[in-house]
């Protein structure tokens, strides 16, 4: 059958500041990179733009140069080179493009270094958005896409959808593109002084505040807030959140004035990356039809990291050691716990304090807490394999992917209700379990007695085996991968280009 105009392919440009696997500081990369290959292995045009950083030539990767051109900007027009990369197992219908500016991205970190903001952040973003409009035209003379989407990502891209609808408004090549937002985490936001205002090369008009203006200083995020056709986030319920006072810092106003156009897509994750019937980290595979190489990957673990081994409930942390984690929560109750039989493994790096706090609770009690102060990818790995529950307490969670592992590794979550963790995790009720679809435990209230009495619901399930067994294997039967977010942003984007119109 002939395919349906409906489902003709989509010319898709994503845009980030970092994308795995070329440039990595967070999540964002993760989900960026992941989205990128699954629009295009759904048969969508997709461009990906991101800004060329010196470590970006590895062995795997090749470069050549795509485009020249100068970009306008008001410190005068910067010389820019387009370099097309790839690498082994790329999509024929990914198209990976860095800007290049030696002048702004040769060095050492991506937003700057030594726990310090580069000073010159703005112009470099400012400039990055410049160029991307620059060459949106180049890649225009070269398709000839009558539509396209620009899927813009957290401030740092947050520009093109303000440069799209004032001063590239007028260009007809560009008449067809609408700009997607996508707000990763709504407390990095790109405010600088209204001072520099300048720098971002837009009229003295839009520094106001119905438009970039956040008390006297220039806030980029709250700009692609205002000028994007569509907006989204990592979850439902985080897209509700941050409508308010509690979750919205500072921008949930503007935010409800567009609560029409914004809408909640829950991330996923790569099934062929986290698998443990194939994960190369494990000692020992297993699946949902043949479980008992966890309990293999749960004796490897505690001999790895120290703890007795035994058939305690095993608790694994992963995470960085943040206040928006809810650690302090976890620190406050571990004495309780150490009543009970129960062990902690924690893996992070991050606040000192908390560094300093988890040291010294491995050190009152060997054998039963152990710390890791590490990024260690594949120690991560083995603890979503080898604990029996992994916790997120998180004061606040945009998405979370921590809690989507572990479900597929039969590793129950136990979460606090917020953002993507309460939208992923069901929890364990007496109908949930009788319906067989509870998946893990919840708690309400950012307290230390709400995530205590929920712990202690937990370990007395735990001793109830068959009932643990069901809530392990509902978790595992689910469905996370990236094709169904995708899906979702697919067809969030028809939906922009067939009927936003020029709003």
């Amino acid at each position: 059958m002939p395919r349906q105009s409906s489902d003709r392919p989509l010319n898709i440009v994503m845009v980030s500041s970092e994308a795995v696997p070329f440039a990595k500081t967070g999540g964002l990369a993760d989900v960026v990179g992941a989205l990128s290959v699954e629009f295009a292995k759904l048969g969508h045009h997709v461009y990906l733009i991101i800004p060329r950083y010196p470590f970006l030539h590895l062995e795997d990767y090749a470069s050549e140069e795509y485009a020249r051109f100068p970009v306008p900007t008001p410190m005068g027009p910067i010389e820019t080179v387009v370099e097309c990369v790839t690498y082994p197992k790329m999509s024929a219908h990914l198209t990976i493009l860095a800007i290049r500016c030696d002048r702004f991205f040769k060095r050492e970190g991506l937003y700057g270094e030594s726990g310090e903001d580069y000073p010159d952040n703005l112009e470099r973003f400012s400039y990055f958005c410049r160029a991307v409009m620059e060459l949106l035209l180049v890649v225009h003379r070269r398709s000839a896409y009558k539509k396209a989407v620009l899927h813009l990502h957290d401030w740092q891209a947050a520009l093109c959808a303000v440069y799209l609808r004032t001063l590239y408004a007028a260009y007809p090549e560009l008449a067809g593109v609408r700009s997607v937002l996508t707000l990763h985490n709504i407390g990095y936001q790109g405010i600088f002084p209204g001072s520099e205002y300048w720098k971002a090369g837009l009229p003295s008009a839009l520094f106001s505040m119905s438009s970039l203006e956040y008390y006297g200083s220039i806030n980029l995020l709250k700009g692609g807030i205002v000028y994007a056709h569509f907006l989204t986030t990592v979850s439902p319920t985080y897209s509700r959140e941050i409508q308010s006072s509690q979750f919205g810092f500072g921008l949930e106003g503007v935010l409800s004035e567009r609560k029409m156009f914004l809408r909640g897509i829950v991330n996923g994750i790569d099934p062929e990356v986290w698998n443990p019937a194939t994960d190369p980290f494990l000692a020992s595979h297993y699946s949902l039809s043949a479980l008992k190489g966890k309990k293999q990957c749960k004796s490897h673990l505690q001999r790895e990291v120290a703890l007795e081994e035994s058939d305690s409930l095993l608790i694994g942390v992963i995470a960085r050691l943040t206040s928006q984690k809810g650690l302090d929560l976890l620190v406050e109750i571990v004495p309780e716990l150490m009543e009970s039989d129960v062990q902690l493994v924690v893996l992070g790096t991050g606040d000192p304090s908390y560094v300093d706090h988890f040291r010294a609770l491995a050190k009152k009690y060997p054998r039963r807490v152990a710390f890791r102060d590490a990024f260690d990818e594949s120690l991560a790995h083995r603890i979503e394999a080898g604990a029996d529950m992994l916790l997120m307490p998180s004061r606040y969670e945009p998405c979370g992917l921590s809690q989507l592992y572990s479900l597929r590794y039969g590793t129950v979550p136990l979460v606090r209700k917020t953002g993507g963790l309460a939208d992923t995790v069901i929890t364990y009720t007496p109908r949930t379990i009788k319906e067989k679809c509870a998946t893990g435990f919840m708690f309400t209230e950012p307290t230390a007695d709400s995530l205590l009495c929920a712990l202690m619901v937990a370990m007395a399930v735990y001793q109830k085996r068959r009932v643990w067994l069901t809530i392990m294997k509902t978790g595992m039967k689910l469905d996370h991968s990236w094709r169904r977010s995708a899906n979702a942003y697919v067809d969030l984007f028809r939906e922009v280009l067939e009927e936003l119109g020029d709003k």
